[in-house]
């Protein structure tokens, strides 16, 4: 009889091309900023697309099954785990979603741990009780991979890196309060998975994994967070072309007012609510993954690349030098053009 966790998903990603508006945004303000400094705007580029995620082999773990023949499960009945492993051995149990094999992985290594410590366990012979105590003692010993197989072979979070994704619109901006608080029960349900005191609900996983499937929000805020790099990098370029150490590089600094209005009426409010978005979005994968007690090293790989909030070779990191140096760049405009205003 197998008591073990199977993974077999295929994926499915779906998406559509989005950032046409966000790009529009850059090139207007770029060839803007090109005419005010007398240079010629940048040649458009396209941003890299975000890295395939590691394919299934990579990521997940084999978990070996367990096999116990089936007098010996029939000697440990009053556990009462021989239902819960037959509905898990069934044709609809072999095909069931990630979500769910980790909840059988849930149930039976709980009435396994339960049975262990009841009057249950006083009652079996020497052998029995000793596989009972094997039993629950492996089960606990693979949670930790089964809850990374569970999350990892989903099509709600792979589907989450989808490369047909594009970038955020500025209306999209706003704070992905479901989706988050779908981590947030993710990360729950993975550190308190072996607490006898906290009980999972199907009902609630399943709703937390429908939020993360309305929208493939990591690809989405990392391919804006590339084309925003892009652009920004850009236009920092322009302003290197025309940069003097002292003088206005303005040849008519009476440009510089309506310039500055669309930088704080278009650009510099998307730029903010990117930063909103993206950091509590990387911050919350991050926190997710960090309470994870195994890994692959293809995630690993991934995570260092894309989704790091230090490494400053990925985007987060790229992006935030990006806008600072852009910054920087408007406070010299400001200074060496006579105006007292701020940036």
């Amino acid at each position: 009889m197998r008591l073990g966790l199977i993974m077999a998903v295929t994926l499915t990603l779906t998406g559509c091309e989005r950032g046409t508006e966000v790009n529009a945004l850059f090139t207007d303000y770029q060839q803007r900023l090109a005419a005010a400094l007398e240079v010629d705007p940048p040649a458009s580029a396209s941003p890299a697309n975000i890295a395939a995620f590691p394919e299934d082999d990579a990521r997940l773990f084999d978990i070996p099954d367990i096999r116990e023949g089936m007098l010996d499960i029939y000697a440990l009945r009053e556990c009462q785990i021989a239902a819960l492993v037959a509905n898990r051995n069934n044709q609809l149990g072999k095909v069931a979603a990630p979500s769910q094999h980790w909840l059988y992985e849930l149930k039976l290594w709980r009435r396994l741990e339960a049975c262990r410590h009841s009057a249950v366990a006083k009652r079996l012979d020497e052998e029995d009780r000793q596989r009972l105590e094997r039993l629950a003692r492996t089960k606990a010993e693979q949670m930790p991979m089964a809850s990374w197989n569970a999350l990892f072979g989903s099509e709600e979070w792979t589907g989450s890196f989808s490369r047909a994704s594009g970038p955020l619109p500025p209306d999209a901006l706003t704070r992905p309060d479901d989706a988050l608080a779908a981590l947030a029960y993710l990360r729950t349900m993975t550190a308190r998975q072996l607490d006898p005191d906290w009980q999972p609900d199907s009902s609630t996983l399943e709703q937390h994994l429908k939020a993360l499937r309305e929208e493939p929000l990591s690809a989405q805020v990392l391919r804006s967070l590339q084309l925003a790099t892009l652009r920004l990098e850009e236009a920092n370029r322009l302003f290197d072309a025309a940069d003097t150490e002292s003088s206005c590089p303005l040849a008519d600094a009476g440009r510089l007012p309506a310039l500055r209005t669309q930088v704080d009426d278009e650009l510099r409010p998307y730029l903010e609510g990117l930063t909103r978005l993206a950091g509590s979005w990387l911050g919350a994968v991050e926190t997710l993954l960090n309470v994870q007690q195994v890994s692959r090293e293809a995630i690993d790989d991934y995570r260092h690349n894309w989704l790091s909030l230090d490494n400053p070779e990925a985007p987060w990191q790229r992006f935030l030098n990006a806008r600072e140096a852009h910054r920087q760049h408007w406070q010299r405009l400001m200074r060496r053009c006579s105006t007292d205003e701020e940036p």
